[in-house]
């Protein structure tokens, strides 16, 4: 296939970059913010004209539109921005595909939920986030299904990759385990890992089964941050010099809240027998022992 892939400069966009370039049997076209580094073309989805250009250009026939804004507390701060690139910046790129009669594969999120269920959430739960960015992303997961009959939409969790580019909770607590000796963490939250190459991996093979639709997309099992930080200490093997104190949230206020729970179940992989992604501690285990020697 001919694939175009926005935001191609974040986390999962370099690890879907480089799933696809390993496999050999794609044409792969990258766009961001600025170009160069991981981007071929320079393209902010907010601008019509741009993405529509761009486009007709590259004739893709698959869009994976990984361009978002995912700093939640800064949407919570600047909706306008928030609803500007996640739900009308999705709409350009959803009429574009349209236009051209290209596939979507859109990426969401677990935040799309109130986070009150105890169980983990499927697909078949109704949304309703607490914050701006979950808000947002469902409002772009709306637009992709009211506009289009060929798409994909994958919900993620608590993703994790990249390493130095990783700006989100395990690569923080790996740098915290080289000069503290006390970790407070909280442990009333609870969520799906999901490690970028596994992500990517599962993504594309659902893309080439073409049975379109939502999809969960997260390894298997749950954990609270308190059990991901506590495994992380263990795998450094420094178990005897760090200790991980569980705390409530209510001890980092943050600009936006967070729902309980992340929790999400990939019930229709299931189903279809294409649940492939491994348990979240194996994938933290590799994660680290690939990266443990980094800076």
């Amino acid at each position: 296939m001919k694939v175009l892939v926005t935001g191609a400069g974040g986390m999962l966009g370099a690890s879907v970059v480089d799933v696809l370039r390993d496999d050999g049997a794609h044409q792969i076209v990258t766009t961001g913010r600025n170009v160069g580094g991981a981007a071929d073309i320079a393209m902010d989805v907010r601008d019509w004209s741009a993405v529509t250009a761009v486009v007709a250009d590259v004739r893709p026939e698959l869009v994976i539109h990984l361009a978002a804004e995912t700093d939640v507390d800064r949407c919570e701060r600047e909706p306008d921005h928030a609803y500007a690139t996640n739900a009308f910046g999705t709409e350009n790129v959803v009429m574009a595909c349209r236009e051209h009669e290209a596939t979507l594969a859109y990426v969401s999120t677990a935040n799309v939920f109130d986070g009150e269920k105890v169980e983990p959430y499927t697909e078949y739960d109704v949304p309703g986030s607490i914050n701006v960015y979950g808000k947002s992303k469902l409002a772009g997961e709306r637009i992709v299904t009211r506009i289009l009959d060929r798409y994909y939409i994958f919900r993620s969790g608590w993703m994790v990759g990249g390493w130095k580019i990783d700006k989100k909770f395990v690569y923080k607590m790996v740098q915290l385990c080289r000069t503290e000796k006390e970790l407070k963490v909280v442990d009333d939250k609870f969520g799906s890992p999901t490690f970028t190459g596994d992500f990517t991996a599962t993504m594309i093979a659902v893309v080439a089964t073409r049975r379109y639709g939502l999809y969960h997309l997260t390894n298997k099992g749950t954990a609270s941050r308190w059990e991901i930080a506590c495994e992380i200490v263990r795998l450094l093997g420094k178990e005897e010099d760090i200790e991980v104190i569980p705390v409530s949230s209510a001890e980092f206020p943050l600009p936006a809240p967070r729902p309980r729970s992340e929790m999400l179940r990939n019930l229709k992989l299931e189903l279809l027998g294409l649940n492939t992604m491994p348990e979240w501690r194996e994938s933290l285990r590799q994660y680290i022992d690939k990266n443990r020697d980094s800076t």
